[in-house]
């Protein structure tokens, strides 16, 4: 959320920023409302203050014996209570449509993020590893005669619908390992803590994440008012909703492997065949809590964690800068991570590493007390997958692929499975 004193201040440069945007002429809406809130509160004031007067003045009249002063002084201590009650009202439903707008508008993009309409304007920056050059046509992971027993989409259709998967046997087996070292390797090289927390949370934690309330629809809401999460940001980051914390604890590093939900309610038609784009899936996400002199910083620190995955599964990525057409409503900045799946000849998101510097924090009013005293400030906050485990587990499948249709798979795993390096075509760890 944005800060209308900064707004006021200069609505010139928040108009520039949110220009970037592709959004025009904001701060002119946001100051009517603001000015209609200011007013309404200056004349609630200035009605107590005339209340205040007449009542002193009430007991004096009636000790007078001027009932006629007396009783016009007491009607007009009767309105002016009516009229602060209507106008303490309306600066109440000004404050409600103000926060809302603000609510609203996304956060302004830093000043080094790129201009672009969308994802074919976004800025490459790294690329590593060299894709495989295969002696055969490359497969699309649920093509592969390795998981074909193991990866049933059929079953999952039955079950639950579209867009779901039931996975067994020894493809099961390796998602389980991805996942496991992934928090081992951000665990014990990176120093994050683990957390465990819900996946069901409050719908305030929504609003204070900034899914709710624009991206309604891309999540699930249950009956009783809680919201599954569409990743394990949400309740990473509002572990400090409310708080006002030490500087000294800064920065927290937290990461979480969670089952996540979206409805893919933007998605319709896209990516349909395989578990690339489920309704239900799993990642490992980082969250950081830092002092704003360290976000940036903090920035590029985790994208070389989740770069690190990557690396250690052998997989080719590249990362991207994403561009201000392709931002997501809450940040500042976004390093994409795309992975190179053979089976698409193509890169594919595999996590996005954004800050949002203070815009979740204001929402959660989330501060730490300074060290060396003064007012509590905004902290920033950060998050990032490290990585998606499903979209891992095809990379893993489609780079890792054998002409008969067995899988070779990456050094880094085999102690999560027993010694075993591959998948049979018979769809066996072996």
């Amino acid at each position: 959320m944005h800060d209308i004193k900064i707004i006021r201040k200069n609505p010139a440069a928040f108009d520039a920023a949110m220009a970037r945007r592709g959004l025009s002429g904001i701060s002119k809406a946001v100051l009517a409302i603001d000015s209609e809130r200011r007013a309404a509160i200056a004349k609630a004031e200035a009605a107590l203050t005339e209340r205040n007067a007449a009542s002193k003045q009430v007991g004096a009249a009636k000790a007078s014996g001027d009932e006629a002063e007396f009783e016009r002084l007491r009607a007009l201590v009767g309105e002016k209570k009516a009229e602060i009650a209507a106008l303490e009202d309306e600066a109440k439903a000004k404050d409600a449509e103000l926060r809302d707008m603000l609510m609203g508008l996304p956060n302004l993009p830093d000043n080094n993020v790129p201009d672009g309409a969308d994802e074919d304007d976004n800025v490459e920056i790294k690329r590593w590893g060299n894709p495989r050059n295969f002696a055969f046509d490359a497969k699309e992971h649920y093509e592969l005669a390795a998981v074909q027993d193991g990866m049933d989409f059929e079953t999952a259709a039955k079950l639950s619908g579209s867009r779901f998967v039931v996975m067994s046997g020894a493809v099961a087996r390796v998602h389980r390992a991805l996942s496991q070292f992934m928090l081992d390797l951000h665990i014990d090289k990176h120093g994050l803590q683990e957390t465990n927390v819900p996946v069901l949370v409050r719908e305030e934690m929504m609003y204070g994440t900034g899914q709710l309330p624009k991206f309604g629809e891309d999540s699930y809401k249950t009956t009783d008012g809680w919201w599954l999460i569409p990743t394990a940001e949400v309740p990473l980051t509002n572990i400090v909703n409310g708080e006002v914390v030490d500087e000294a604890t800064l920065p927290r590093r937290h990461v979480a492997h969670t089952l996540c939900f979206r409805s893919e309610a933007g998605s319709a038609g896209r990516d349909t065949s395989g578990m690339l784009r489920q309704h239900q899936f799993e990642k490992v996400e980082m969250v950081s809590i830092t002092h704003p002199d360290e976000s940036a910083a903090e920035h590029d620190a985790m994208t070389r964690r989740a770069e690190a995955i990557l690396e250690a599964l052998e997989l080719p990525y590249r990362t991207v800068v994403l561009c201000t057409g392709d931002l997501g409503f809450g940040m500042k900045k976004t390093h994409d991570i795309e992975v190179w799946l053979p089976g698409q000849n193509m890169y594919r998101e595999i996590s996005s590493v954004s800050v949002a510097g203070d815009f979740q924090a204001r929402r959660m009013n989330a501060r730490f007390k300074p060290a060396a005293g003064g007012k509590p400030e905004f902290v920033h906050t950060l998050n990032g997958s490290g990585v998606a485990v499903g979209r891992c587990l095809i990379a893993v499948l489609e780079n890792g692929q054998n002409e008969d249709g067995s899988v070779t798979l990456p050094a880094a795993l085999h102690p999560y499975l027993g010694g075993k390096t591959g998948i049979s075509a018979e769809g066996k760890l072996a």
